[in-house]
């Protein structure tokens, strides 16, 4: 059965990026980067990206297994345009991805697999076209971020689970997980918690 989960690093302090974040400045924000030091390091990434080398640790066996369940993604428009330039055309999804956005753009296909769809009506309608996409694959649906796109995706009531890497840094500002409450309130159930390479992984089952 095909899952959606979202996956996202966050700081102690709440945040998704640093402060002033933005393409041709801090596309993390200030201090944003510390948050995916980890990711970045791994042989998996590494490998997605087109290096070699990289830790083989704990955080690569939980991030391979997601890359490799992965049938489609969903990202919000500021990550596709923080990461388009940075990117280039080795993109590190391979899947069908669906930006959500309010400024239509023609999509874009890739060689490498990757291809990018944007959506205009919303995360709810991103997430309905991803699963279709993932159910053909037979694979799950990644919501990959950023912070309003995760926590769109959980107050539409789509996810079925929400994995937070949690970095032991305080950023003291810049764009929270939750910028606003939600509505109605959402339960979940932490399924799994394991640490490696300075940071703490944390899996939450979204309950009905």
């Amino acid at each position: 059965m095909t899952q959606v989960i979202a996956d996202i690093s966050v700081s102690l302090d709440g945040f998704v990026a640093g402060p002033d974040d933005g393409p041709g400045r801090h596309p993390l924000g200030v201090g944003g980067e510390r948050l995916h030091r980890w990711l970045f390091g791994l042989a998996t990434w590494r490998a997605r990206a087109g290096q070699e080398g990289g830790d083989r640790g704990a955080g690569d066996d939980i991030m391979g297994e997601y890359f490799a369940r992965t049938g489609a993604a969903v990202i919000g428009r500021r990550m596709y345009d923080h990461g388009e330039k940075a990117w280039g055309e080795q993109p590190p999804f391979h899947v069908p991805v669906f930006v959500v956005t309010h400024r239509p753009r023609p999509s874009r296909r890739l060689s490498d697999g990757t291809s990018f769809e944007f959506v205009t009506a919303g995360v709810a309608a991103a997430v309905a076209q991803a699963i279709a996409e993932a159910r053909a694959r037979g694979g799950d649906v990644a919501v990959m971020g950023g912070g309003q796109i995760v926590s769109g995706a959980l107050a539409a009531g789509v996810l079925d689970e929400l994995r937070l890497h949690v970095v032991p840094v305080l950023l003291g500002g810049g764009r929270p997980l939750f910028a606003q409450p939600l509505h109605p309130a959402r339960v979940l159930e932490t399924t799994r918690a394991e640490m490696s390479s300075g940071v703490t992984h944390m899996f939450h089952r979204v309950l009905p």
